[in-house]
């Protein structure tokens, strides 16, 4: 009877752990390390059942800035990265946390201020003579300050302006792109942004874009994976089936496609 009942037992220790094993191998997801822009601007919303459709992989989207994006995949505790600072995107893989990178999509930075614009910056002919009437003026400015890709453009653009932002004119706040604009809408500050988040933003108040198109405002985003000698026990297969698919036929048309209000927000350019 005690032969039997241990039969019994291991029996069903070996369905549980069998359950479990199918559990595991049913639940296929990557964790993605990724900017506030894409979330808040809708577009995971939009491309990321696609995705799961055609892989049946879940994308589970952590959004940070990118800077903090960057150390989340240093510590190994995401399995992939979509971030929007080349530079620093180029020097994650030198340093061997990735191990490739590829573009995928792009579109810009405005400035954004208040109505009447008092620092004068629609007429300004490049972005570092608007960023030189801001400062002039000591109007306003709602930095983020949280070494996102958004705030780590705006401090190059401060530099190649010959400024170096400070004084009680120039407010840094440490938070994500929504919430920045929300504090620019209520100080009437000015303040950059990325253009997908500006046009999906509900609470504009008296903000309005009022400089956009210098080169200097380009705004490139970039997919990475992440080493598998660093971080060994990270989903790479899965993850590369998500980069792969960014940078797809199919995945570059779904970035296309995507719109807010009849405007497309993302250009994809991967392999141009």
């Amino acid at each position: 009877m005690q032969y039997k009942a241990r039969i019994a037992l291991t029996a069903i220790g070996l369905m549980g752990l069998s359950l479990a094993a199918q559990a595991q191998d049913g639940e296929k997801y990557i964790t993605l390390a990724s900017t506030t822009s894409t979330e808040n601007s809708g577009l995971f919303d939009a491309i990321i059942p696609q995705f799961t459709e055609k892989t049946g992989i879940e994308v589970r989207v952590v959004a940070v800035g990118t800077g903090q994006a960057f150390e989340i995949a240093r510590r190994g505790d995401a399995d992939s990265l979509l971030v929007h600072d080349t530079a620093g995107e180029k020097q994650f893989v030198e340093e061997g946390y990735g191990t490739e990178r590829a573009d995928v999509m792009y579109n810009d930075f405005v400035l954004i201020g208040p109505e009447g614009d008092p620092a004068g910056i629609a007429d300004a002919e490049t972005v570092a003579e608007a960023m030189q009437l801001i400062a002039d003026a000591e109007a306003p400015f709602a930095s983020r300050g949280d070494d996102s890709g958004t705030n780590r453009a705006e401090l190059r653009l401060w530099d190649a302006a010959g400024v170096e932002p400070g004084g009680d004119w120039y407010r840094e706040l440490g938070s994500g792109m929504g919430p920045t604009l929300n504090t620019a809408a209520g100080m009437d500050a000015y303040v950059m942004s990325d253009r997908a988040t500006w046009v999906a933003f509900e609470n504009p108040q008296n903000l309005e874009l009022l400089f956009a198109g210098d080169e200097a405002l380009f705004n490139q985003y970039g997919s990475l994976l992440i080493s598998k000698e660093r971080h060994p026990h990270l989903k790479h297969d899965l993850a590369e089936q998500w980069h792969e698919w960014l940078l797809s036929e199919e995945g570059q048309s779904a970035i296309g496609d995507f719109d807010v209000n009849g405007q497309q927000l993302f250009f994809p350019n991967a392999n141009q």
